[in-house]
C-alpha cells in the first residue's frame, strides 16, 4: 500500500467533523482536494471508509475501526518526528575522534579545550593512535571521525583538508647547516637522519620529497615519537626532518630549526566514512576542529 500521511490526516479530520468543507477549512485544503484524498485512501485500502450523501458523512465499519486507532498512531508518529528533528539542535552527548600522534599532541588539546568552553554539553573523546589505526577506527565505525595526515585517494572515506604545514630541519647549533637561514633538501645528501617511522603518515611524504630531489641519506634511526627524535638529535645521532606541528610551542632549547627549500607541505585532514552522514553533534565537533585548525594556519605560514 502507498498510503500517505496527508491522506490519513485528511481522513482523521473528516471523521471528526463529518463534513468535507469544514475539514478542508481546518487543514487548508479545498473540498475537492479533501474528497480526492479520501478516494485515494479508500483505493489503497480497497475498502469504503465513508458513506457520503448530500446531507451527511457517515463512517463505515472499516472507517470506525481506522478512526478509533488512527489518533494514537498519528500522535506517536508526530512525537517521533519531533524527537528526531530535535537532534538538529541537540548539543549534549559524546563524540569520539581518533587522531594521529603529532596531531593529538599539538592540535587536539586546543580543540578539546575550545569544545569545553564553547560546547559544554559536548564531550569530545580523543583516541591517540598511529595513522593506520586511526583509519581502521574510522572505517569500522568505532569513532565518529578521524584527524589524520593526508591518506591519499581512498574510495571508502570522505575527507576535508583543514590545515597545511611545512616540513622543517632540526639539527644541533654547531652543525654546518645551522648557519643558513634556509636549507635546501639537496643539502641533506649524505647526512645521517633520524626520522619518524612508517607508522606515521608523514614518513611517506618525507621519503617522497627526498626522492624527488634526488637526495640519498643515511637513515640512522626510525622512531615513533618526535620527542625521541629531538633527544637523539641532541645526542648527536643525526639530523631530522619533522612537520612544523611536531615542534613544541616552547621551542627546542639546544637545537636549531631551519626551513627547507623548496617548501614541502603535509595536509591535515578530517575523515569519516563515505556515504555515512555525521550526527549533528559530530558535525558540530568537526566544524570546531576545522575552525581551530584554520586559526593555526597563519602561524604555520609565518
Amino acid at each position: 500500500m502507498n498510503v500517505t500521511l496527508r491522506q490519513l490526516q485528511v481522513f482523521q479530520s473528516v471523521a471528526a467533523t463529518r463534513n468535507f468543507s469544514r475539514s478542508g477549512a481546518l487543514i487548508g485544503l479545498t473540498q475537492p482536494a479533501v474528497s480526492r484524498c479520501i478516494t485515494e485512501l479508500e483505493g489503497q485500502l480497497g475498502l469504503k471508509l465513508l458513506n457520503r450523501t448530500t446531507r451527511e458523512v457517515e463512517l463505515t465499519e472499516a472507517g470506525r475501526r481506522l478512526a478509533a486507532r488512527l489518533g494514537q498512531v498519528l500522535e506517536d508518529l508526530d512525537s517521533a518526528l519531533q524527537d528526531v528533528q530535535g537532534m538538529a539542535t541537540e548539543r549534549r552527548g559524546r563524540v569520539r575522534v581518533a587522531s594521529s600522534p603529532t596531531l593529538s599532541a599539538n592540535l587536539m588539546p586546543e580543540c578539546i579545550a575550545q569544545c569545553r568552553h564553547r560546547l559544554p554539553g559536548l564531550q569530545l573523546v580523543m583516541l591517540d593512535r598511529i595513522q593506520h589505526d586511526v583509519l581502521d577506527s574510522v572505517c569500522s565505525g568505532e569513532v565518529d571521525f578521524g584527524v589524520v595526515i593526508d591518506p591519499g585517494e581512498r574510495d571508502d572515506l570522505h575527507s576535508e583538508a583543514i590545515l597545511s604545514e611545512p616540513f622543517c630541519l632540526v639539527c644541533l647549533p654547531g652543525h654546518p647547516l645551522a648557519q643558513a637561514r634556509q636549507v635546501a633538501w639537496t643539502d641533506l645528501a649524505g647526512q645521517s637522519l633520524v626520522l619518524l617511522d612508517y607508522a606515521s603518515g608523514s614518513r611517506r611524504l618525507i621519503d617522497r620529497a627526498l626522492d624527488s630531489q634526488g637526495v640519498h641519506c643515511d637513515n640512522a634511526h626510525d622512531v615513533g615519537h618526535p620527542t625521541t627524535i629531538f633527544r637523539m638529535v641532541e645526542a648527536g645521532l643525526g639530523l631530522s626532518v619533522v612537520p612544523t606541528l611536531a615542534l613544541p610551542p616552547s621551542g627546542l632549547p639546544g637545537l636549531v630549526v631551519r626551513s627547507l627549500w623548496p617548501r614541502v607541505d603535509r595536509n591535515i585532514m578530517l575523515v569519516h566514512r563515505k556515504n555515512r552522514a555525521l550526527s549533528p553533534l559530530a558535525e558540530a565537533a568537526w566544524a570546531l576542529i576545522r575552525e581551530v585548525a584554520h586559526q593555526r594556519q597563519p602561524v604555520l605560514q609565518g
